[in-house]
């Protein structure tokens, strides 16, 4: 498919080949669905932790004699129901890792790519060259591209320079190409290509 392929100053200078079959597939929305789960799922520490009655300190003696007192019967100060006793059923230390067939992670960012060109959120620029970190200059290169909202800036390979420009924009994240994730695609609105990262994008995941 074609699209239009502009300059650093936003200026259209042309168009650009995409494939089809990475670009301008059918939008699989339920694999989009589980690669997103995923990913939030594995990023999760599970490191949540609390202690059970038989691992909390103190306890050891009966509170009081098990008849004649008239209250409750009880064997330990360290029963849930007692202030400082043991949590029931509480969070334990876990791993919440979910797999996911490869085939299925690369369908899901196919489409999670075709539903952004199809609603016309990606621009695909010639390339991007900075002398020197410049946050204005990153502001300009986005206006210039009509971006007005967050914006993900994949680049083909690591550049400090463009990396530093847009550090300090609130809503522009920058992305090596290798890195790509549904979470990214699909949690800012405009997709900033280019061509040497879109080469890279279609080299894996090219079927």
């Amino acid at each position: 498919m074609q699209v239009p392929l502009y300059n650093q100053a936003g200026q259209q200078i042309g168009t650009t080949e995409l494939r089809d079959d990475i670009f301008a597939i059918e939008p699989n929305k339920p694999v989009m669905h589980q690669a997103l789960v995923r990913q939030l799922a594995n990023a999760r520490q599970g490191t949540a932790s609390t202690k059970t009655r038989a691992e909390v300190a103190g306890g050891g003696a009966k509170p009081w004699r098990q008849k004649g007192t008239g209250r409750a019967r009880q064997g330990s100060t360290r029963s849930p129901q007692w202030r400082h006793g043991g949590v029931v059923f509480g969070p334990t230390p876990r791993s919440y890792e979910q797999k996911m067939p490869l085939k299925m992670r690369r369908l899901a960012l196919r489409s999670a790519l075709s539903a952004k060109v199809a609603e016309g959120q990606v621009r695909v620029v010639e390339d991007l060259k900075h002398d020197a970190p410049k946050t204005r200059e990153m502001e300009t290169i986005l206006g210039g591209l009509q971006v007005q909202a967050s914006a993900l800036i994949v680049l083909p390979e690591a550049n400090p320079t463009v990396q530093k420009s847009a550090a300090n924009l609130p809503d522009v994240k920058t992305l090596r190409a290798n890195y790509l994730n549904v979470r990214d695609l699909l949690g800012y609105d405009v997709l900033v290509l280019p061509l040497g990262a879109v080469k890279v994008i279609e080299s894996y995941l090219g079927t």
